[in-house]
């Protein structure tokens, strides 16, 4: 099959490391970007799947890169970013980490009372400022209200071309669910809503919309 293009997805939770046996995460399954990279390879593109950790398995014909926290993510994603014609950055990458990382588990009486976090670099934010007008570059915005104004900043503050909404406010959908319903939001003003649907449908349908 003749290849129409790069894509590079990410997908799955980080994990940020407080001891050797303790970390920050979320629950997020990755099944979504797995849908889409399986999407993309049936769309014909040559596609990359950055994941943490997940149970799931990779789409046949996707090359997968695994990765655990939000710096190695960050550095898997530059290192491909620039090949890509499209990029979908579906990862729900933590916020944060622990300042002072230990290699060994940290006894209960000397936890802390309070961990002191530090901001994990904005994966999204450094891809929108390397994109070139031939790329293009879709974020997802999980939000629990005013979802459509708190994703126009963010597709706009970013450099997005797309940026697709999930209304984490709905915990029968998204995440963990085998469905979701999602709003698609262009730099161009266009709106497109997906109603509740598999993942795979869900995946299928972003594609045909931004992709074509």
């Amino acid at each position: 099959m003749v290849k129409l293009g790069k894509c590079l997805i990410s997908a799955g939770p980080t994990r940020e490391w407080i001891d050797s046996v303790r970390y920050l995460s979320n629950p997020s399954s990755g099944k979504m970007g797995f849908e889409l990279a399986r999407s993309a390879v049936e769309k014909g593109l040559d596609v990359t799947l950055v994941s943490g950790p997940v149970s799931l398995s990779c789409p046949e014909g996707v090359n997968f890169v695994s990765v655990e926290t939000a710096l190695e993510m960050q550095e898997a994603l530059i290192n491909f970013f620039a090949e890509a014609d499209l990029t979908i950055m579906s990862a729900a990458v933590s916020d944060h980490r622990p300042e002072n990382l230990g290699n060994f588990k940290i006894k209960e009486d000397q936890l802390p009372d309070q961990l002191k976090l530090i901001p994990n670099p904005d994966i999204l934010l450094e891809l929108g400022k390397l994109k070139s007008s031939q790329q293009t570059l879709v974020g997802f915005a999980a939000e629990s209200n005013d979802h459509l104004d708190n994703a126009r900043k963010k597709l706009e503050g970013k450099n997005l071309d797309w940026i697709v909404v999930n209304d984490i406010s709905n915990r029968t959908i998204g995440f963990e669910s085998e469905k979701n319903e999602v709003t698609l939001l262009s730099r161009k003003n266009k709106t497109f809503t997906l109603p509740l649907s598999t993942k795979r449908e869900i995946a299928s349908g972003i594609l045909q919309r931004i992709w074509k």
